[in-house]
């Protein structure tokens, strides 16, 4: 493989990367940003698209939010891209609180009290010792029923704003190409006038001299 590395990195290294990536987290959120700005879609598709990538990340489905985006940008007719990045808006910095937040809502709504052990070691705990039922009704569906209108509140929070930047880059981006069509057509007109001026010159020689 061209460009690959000599030295592979390690677990440990490949997991701090992925905490903390080598341009770290602001510099990966500009990249984002900027690649969503480049689809080639309507600013609504690509507005609605990340929406459902962010309203994905706050489901507990850990591992199927891609496909979770992608079957909701389908049936939506959003933009599969800008859903793939959406999700993007869950990670290992994010998905603490999001969990932490969606457990807590999700409890609320449900009317249920707060358990001592509700934390990440409680959930672990009752998962190895007693198997996914065991962890369905106290966390599962709690966090589902958090999830959902976390999800569609922080999703319409990032298509708004990202529809309207959507649309001004698309037509900065027009007008550009705009300019340069009309730049290269009129240095097309240029070189057309100044061939038929060359032209007409040779052809007056031709006639002066004959």
């Amino acid at each position: 493989m061209l460009f690959k590395r000599r030295k592979q990195d390690g677990f440990w290294t490949r997991l701090r990367v992925y905490l903390w990536p080598r341009r770290n987290h602001a510099r990966s959120s500009r990249y984002v940003w900027k690649r969503v700005l480049r689809i080639r879609a309507t600013p609504h598709a690509i507005g609605l698209g990340f929406a459902i990538g962010v309203f994905a990340s706050f489901t507990p489905f850990m591992g199927f939010h891609f496909v979770l985006s992608f079957a909701l940008a389908w049936l939506l007719r959003a933009s599969f891209i800008a859903a793939g990045l959406g999700t993007a808006v869950g990670n290992p910095i994010t998905f603490p609180f999001i969990w932490a937040a969606t457990l807590e809502l999700g409890r609320m709504i449900l009317g249920r009290s707060i358990e001592v052990s509700s934390g990440a070691e409680g959930f672990l705990h009752t998962l190895k010792a007693y198997g996914f039922k065991a962890v369905w009704d106290p966390y599962i569906l709690p966090m589902i029923v958090g999830g959902v209108p976390m999800g569609i509140v922080a999703g319409a929070l990032f298509y708004f704003p990202l529809r309207k930047a959507t649309a001004a880059f698309q037509q900065r981006r027009l007008s550009k190409k705009i300019v340069k069509a009309q730049a290269k057509t009129q240095e097309l007109a240029k070189c057309a006038d100044e061939k038929s001026k060359q032209n007409a010159a040779h052809s007056a020689n031709a006639e002066a001299s004959s």
